[in-house]
């Protein structure tokens, strides 16, 4: 049976492992993660206030190429900041995928708009721009250059490319959705951290991009999040906005608009440093490790290991399996078996238009993301596998 197959190569893959859990993703720390946080906590500045902050910014605009990263306390945080950056306001529509993580949705919430859910495509498993390009051209009417939908008479504002489980979208075709429509482009590179795009970082290429340093991201600030754009003046104000809004002054509390208390504490930004110290070797191992999947499944005819597509470069955030298309029935089995043996795997989220908050939202036509919903499963990624 696949599920005993499966199992066992997982058995062959990892001998040493026999008889220990197998975790998703877990973090790696073996570089300066104690050294910064000892000094973090000897300094006494812990909160938002630090050189830590400072230096991780620093750093992670110089390894993404960004001109500007600011430091959130959580992608999701990034992610509601540089929408409203962006110009999104209360009730217009936000393009973005159902196959994402709830944070996506939930971020275009917090700004007061509407998520408006789109396809997928297989060989990214990111944003089917085609698809998209066409029936965008069904339903929207361009006022003045400002992109209506005319169904609902409400604006759409903006586009938000997600890099699933790594693997980066077709940003030639956000371009062209952009540029045609007039749609501002946020990218969603929560996940995507140390992946190319024609040799440019994902998250650089929009208006404005985040990224997430959860626990189980590629490197983790424990918790923790950026925001990445080319522009300033944006900069300034992504940096005012996460700080409560608050004017500079040696003693006075004054703020000048809502802000929102989204800056990462100095504590967490340590951890990062380090963290960042250390990724162009996890980078490697993720790499590796896919080599390693891809080898020793490369005989089961049930599924594919997705890999990086053309002209892009993956971080291989999560090693996915894909089944095969009249195999979906065997999803749950491989669910079941692997982790019952100790092998942790998972599906991909359900989709967001399914979720209760979400049902009533605008979509197009769905059928490859719910197929694809069907047939994804997450299997161990951790560096330390590679």
């Amino acid at each position: 049976m696949l599920p005993e197959r499966i199992v066992n190569t997982f058995k062959h893959i990892f001998p040493n492992k026999k008889d220990t859990f197998i975790p998703l993703h877990e973090p790696s720390f073996q570089g300066n993660e104690w050294k910064y946080v000892k000094e973090c906590i000897d300094s006494t500045f812990v909160s938002s206030v630090g050189k830590f902050v400072d230096d991780f910014e620093k750093e992670l605009a110089k390894f993404t190429g960004s001109k500007f990263a600011i430091a959130t306390v959580n992608g999701t945080s990034a992610l509601h900041i540089s929408l409203l950056l962006a110009g999104v306001k209360e009730n217009d529509e936000v393009l973005i995928p159902t196959l994402s993580f709830i944070a996506t949705a939930n971020s275009v919430t917090y700004a007061g708009a509407i998520p408006h859910f789109l396809d997928s495509e297989e060989s990214t498993l990111g944003l089917d721009t085609e698809a998209i390009y066409s029936y965008l051209k069904e339903i929207v009417v361009l006022q003045s250059e400002i992109p209506i939908n005319k169904k609902t008479g409400k604006r759409i504002s903006a586009i938000v490319p997600m890099h699933t489980f790594g693997h980066p979208v077709n940003m030639d075709g956000i371009f062209k959705i952009s540029k045609d429509f007039h749609i501002t482009i946020v990218e969603d590179s929560a996940e995507s951290l140390g992946s190319l795009y024609l040799n440019k970082h994902t998250g650089t290429m929009g208006k404005l991009g985040v990224l997430s340093f959860n626990g189980n991201k590629t490197i983790t600030t424990g918790g923790g999040g950026a925001i990445l754009t080319q522009d300033e003046e944006l900069a300034k104000k992504a940096k005012h906005l996460t700080t409560t809004a608050k004017l500079s002054h040696k003693w006075e509390y004054t703020h000048d608009q809502i802000g929102y208390n989204y800056r990462m504490p100095n504590l967490n930004a340590a951890m990062g440093l380090a963290q960042l110290e250390n990724l162009p070797a996890l980078l490697e191992k993720k790499r590796n490790l896919f080599s390693i999947y891809s080898q020793a499944f490369s005989s089961f005819i049930e599924f594919k290991i997705q890999k990086e597509p053309e002209n892009s470069k993956s971080n291989y955030w999560l090693q996915t399996l894909v089944l095969e298309r009249g195999f979906e029935e065997q999803r749950n089995l491989i669910l079941e078996a692997t982790n019952a043996s100790g092998i942790m795997t998972r599906p991909s989220w359900t989709l967001l238009h399914k979720l209760k908050p979400f049902e009533n939202s605008p979509c197009m036509d769905l059928s490859t993301a719910e197929s694809l919903e069907k047939r994804i499963i997450n299997i161990p990624s951790s560096s330390n596998l590679g």
